[in-house]
């Protein structure tokens, strides 16, 4: 298991707290949400009602995902999009707080970072629940068709995993919950993270204190948009959900020389070979074939000339696996292999790896049984959710599921066709179908208001569980 995570005071000093140039005085309410909070009121009139409010923000959804798609910023430099954000919700009245997510590793990942956003919604106190979307982009040359509008400006850099659609549907249910703030009861806290693929936003955050400012978030939800699953159905299932991950880099050094000449070398080429060779066996011969696991290499190089064998050549890859206990074990093997192989080849070999593994993603199977599954289904457009395996894509969502009960859903996009909308996340061609941007605002508006009322009413029914002793020793 990861090490525990702690708070850094010096990190969450440097957070600067902004607030909105003016401020209503009286909050805005909405008498359905006031009746769904007193009991007065069916779900199926705040399904309704909810419905409603995000349709009105379609436009501002399209326009906003559409704005930041032709703005990426990889991790840690997300400075424009962090801006951006900063801007809506100055325009909506909400206070936040900025200077979130500081890159700790400026020597292995360019960039300062510090452009996470977090804001609060609702009473300021407890229950509290946290909705997190990501924001930032991956270096991917963009190729899809039909967007010249709204095309990437930023060549080498794209929304290739759907994060402007989150940013976008995040910012929607915002707007969505400012307009009911003073019917809330409890506090709906907004994420807005930076540095997701790769990057460890999550952690950095989580370190910077964002699920211990109180009130402390006793759930949390994401979502994340999915090109193989048809549009509108939302798809989850319990326990894991994504995979854990490792990346890894491996030197092999050796003696180089003339290619002519191979007997007064030691090459680390054939020995690179050999140990991708031998890695394929990592899986199929460590792990039960009941267990799940991969590991893949995915750059070689070596080399610069027809007739000289190199001093040494460098594998990347990646390892996964469905719990962080099989990717532990996987790790200790892919060392195992790559030193023992590069010994018998007589090199020298040098493995280091990210700097923040990925703990697998986790529902919490309590939680989403009797409580998120029946949100998920009643926003899908099937009526109900539909269960996926689980998948080897990493998710760093998975640290802040590893501290609160939290889940995770897929919300389908695959069915658009102008341009197609089913080439899979980080391709150079992927699309958003934007009819689900309304979808996502639905659905973390429900999530939220719904797990406030279950909250309180938990915490309703533990009152007056405490007040039965005293009630009998008065009747004592």
């Amino acid at each position: 298991m990861p090490p525990a995570l702690s708070t850094s005071a010096a990190a969450t000093s440097t957070m600067k707290v902004v607030k909105p140039d003016k401020v209503a005085k009286v909050k805005p309410r909405n008498k359905v949400v006031e009746a769904f909070f007193a009991g007065s009121n069916t779900s199926e009139d705040l399904l309704k009602e909810i419905h409603s409010l995000a349709a009105t923000k379609h436009d501002f959804l399209v326009t906003t995902r559409r704005d930041l798609h032709r703005n990426p910023e990889l991790m840690y430099n997300e400075r424009m999009t962090s801006a951006y954000i900063q801007k809506a919700l100055k325009k909506m009245k909400i206070a936040f707080t900025t200077g979130w997510g500081v890159n700790t590793v400026p020597d292995r990942i360019p960039g300062e970072g510090g452009y996470g956003i977090v804001a609060d919604i609702g009473t300021r106190k407890e229950p509290c629940v946290l909705l997190r979307a990501d924001m930032d982009a991956l270096p991917i040359l963009e190729k899809t068709v039909n967007i010249d509008d709204f095309k990437s400006s930023n060549p080498g850099v794209m929304h290739a995993c759907g994060h402007d659609g989150h940013t976008a549907m995040l910012l929607g249910a915002a707007s969505v919950l400012k307009g009911m703030e003073r019917s809330i009861k409890g506090t709906i806290r907004l994420m807005f993270q930076p540095a997701e693929e790769g990057g460890a936003g999550a952690k950095r955050m989580i370190e910077e204190g964002v699920l211990l400012e109180e009130p402390k978030p006793q759930h949390a939800f994401a979502m994340h948009v999915n090109p193989k699953v048809p549009t509108g159905i939302v798809a989850s299932r319990p326990g894991t959900v994504k995979a854990a991950a490792e990346r890894f880099e491996i030197t092999i050094s050796g003696v180089g020389g003339h290619a002519a000449m191979p007997h007064l070398t030691v090459d680390p080429i054939v020995t690179a070979s050999s140990i991708v060779m031998n890695l394929q066996t990592l899986v199929s011969r460590s792990l039960s074939p009941l267990e799940s696991g991969v590991c893949s290499i995915t750059k070689f190089d070596a080399g610069s000339a027809f007739n000289v064998i190199p001093a040494s050549a460098i594998l990347r890859g990646t390892i996964r696996a469905l719990s962080t206990d099989v990717l532990m074990v996987l790790k200790g093997k892919v060392e195992q292999i790559v030193t023992s192989t590069a010994e018998m080849h007589g090199c020298e070999v040098g493995i280091t790896y990210s700097a923040d593994w990925y703990p697998a993603t986790r529902n919490d199977e309590h939680l989403y049984e009797e409580f998120s599954k029946e949100i998920g289904a009643m926003v899908s457009v099937s009526g109900e959710v539909l269960e996926v395996d689980p998948g080897m894509g990493a998710e760093d969502f998975g640290f802040i599921a590893e501290e609160i009960p939290s889940s995770y859903f897929m919300i389908g996009q695959g069915s658009g066709t102008d341009p197609p909308t089913d080439v899979g996340l980080h391709h150079p061609c992927f699309a958003l179908d934007e009819s689900i941007l309304p979808q996502g605002v639905k659905l973390h508006v429900n999530l939220a208001l719904r797990a406030l009322h279950m909250l309180g009413e938990i915490d309703s029914d533990s009152n007056a569980c405490s007040l039965i002793p005293t009630v009998l020793n008065l009747d004592i």
